[in-house]
């Protein structure tokens, strides 16, 4: 059976990619996966230089901008990969828009700060003609993508309940601190992207949070639990717990990110191989149908970190080679980054709150059946 978990990749490998941002997600992710892949990164520019500096060292990429203006402003940059902390990327996209060179955005999740910030992304790319992407890159895990050919080629059958079950302490960014942010925008987005990847839109989530006590600075969404609810019937849980228990002062802990997906006619456990030391620790997969003795049990040696980071990229690239909208489009996030918004109002309303009162529109090739 073909799980489909490799990316496919374009035919055209040399796109001359330029880099905007040199932290770890650069060094030890974006550039391991694209020189792994063979693809062509050839500038490469950061806040800090010496750290640019160190990073192209490390991955042999030729050209070191002492600005990110000077990076825009170099007409050769065909796609530009942006790793920038959230509140810096929208400034940059309205850069690359204003010069109107490159043909290719690689944005990070999440799009914007908020999904208003997003919109503006959205419109200012498709103004000037620039293929936007997102690096939702849960969606290129291998046991994620596995799940999703599971679902199409009718092993599980409908689907009747899906759940994520997070318990893991992530290494929180300072940059962090400044926005007030914990789960929601950086680890949920993913849980709630890959429901979206598996099942489609769902017509609204119900979502509770509470603090992380171990976070501290500010916040309001350190733990959050989220039920989407889809016309069929189906149900999706997420469980993002960032504290897990006192793990770090002296218990043991129980440190996972789980999925199950079950259907009427089989069943799916995934184990994310992410969280495990190491990180690049690849996933697992267990599945059956009915009439099965056993679970079948694939194995691969790729993980989400730095492999996943592949998929991302290619998915951009063979749009580019071909015209097409970008398997996670700019127009398609913002559907991810609705139910993101949606979240933070459920907590605040203490109700269901549904996408369609976010007055979006179905992604551009991708009709979406409005809730």
């Amino acid at each position: 059976m073909d799980l489909k978990i490799h990316a496919e990749l374009p035919k055209r490998l040399d796109f001359r990619i330029g880099i905007l941002g040199s932290g770890f997600i650069v060094s030890d992710c974006h550039l391991v996966a694209y020189r792994k892949a063979g693809m062509n990164p050839v500038a490469i520019a950061s806040r800090t230089r010496a750290n640019a500096e160190k990073t192209a060292r490390r991955h042999e990429i030729g050209q070191v901008y002492e600005t990110y203006e000077q990076l825009l402003d170099d007409p050769g940059i065909e796609v530009l990969d942006i790793a920038v902390p959230p509140d810096a990327q929208l400034g940059l996209i309205r850069a690359a828009c204003r010069r109107g060179t490159v043909r290719g955005i690689l944005a990070q999740k999440p799009l914007g700060m908020n999904l208003e910030e997003a919109r503006e992304a959205v419109a200012l790319c498709e103004k000037a003609g620039i293929t936007l992407a997102v690096n939702q890159n849960m969606r290129y895990d291998q046991s994620v993508r596995a799940g999703k050919a599971l679902l199409e080629n009718g092993t599980i059958g409908e689907p009747i309940l899906a759940t994520i079950d997070m318990r893991g302490i992530p290494h929180w960014m300072p940059w962090q601190e400044r926005m007030g942010w914990v789960t929601l925008r950086i680890m949920s987005i993913h849980h709630l992207d890959c429901f979206r990847y598996w099942f489609g839109d769902p017509e609204g989530i119900f979502c509770s949070v509470r603090t992380d006590p171990r976070t501290t600075f500010p916040h309001e969404d350190g733990i959050a639990t989220y039920m989407l609810h889809y016309a069929s019937g189906l149900r999706c849980i997420g469980i993002d717990d960032t504290w897990t228990g006192p793990a770090r002062e002296g218990c043991p802990g129980d440190i996972r990110i789980q999925w199950r997906v079950e259907g009427l006619n089989g069943l799916a456990l995934g184990d994310i191989g992410w969280c495990q030391d190491p990180y690049t620790t690849p996933s697992s997969l267990r599945f059956a149908a009915v009439g099965q003795e056993a679970f079948t049990q694939p194995q691969w040696t790729e993980s989400w970190f730095p492999d996943a980071f592949i998929g991302t990229m290619a998915q951009l690239l063979r749009a580019l080679e071909n015209g097409t909208e970008p398997e996670i489009g700019g127009r398609d996030n913002l559907r991810t980054m609705a139910l993101v918004d949606a979240a933070y109002q459920s907590v605040a309303e203490e109700r269901l709150v549904k996408l369609s009162e976010f007055g979006l529109e179905p992604p551009i090739g991708s009709p979406v059946k409005e809730a």
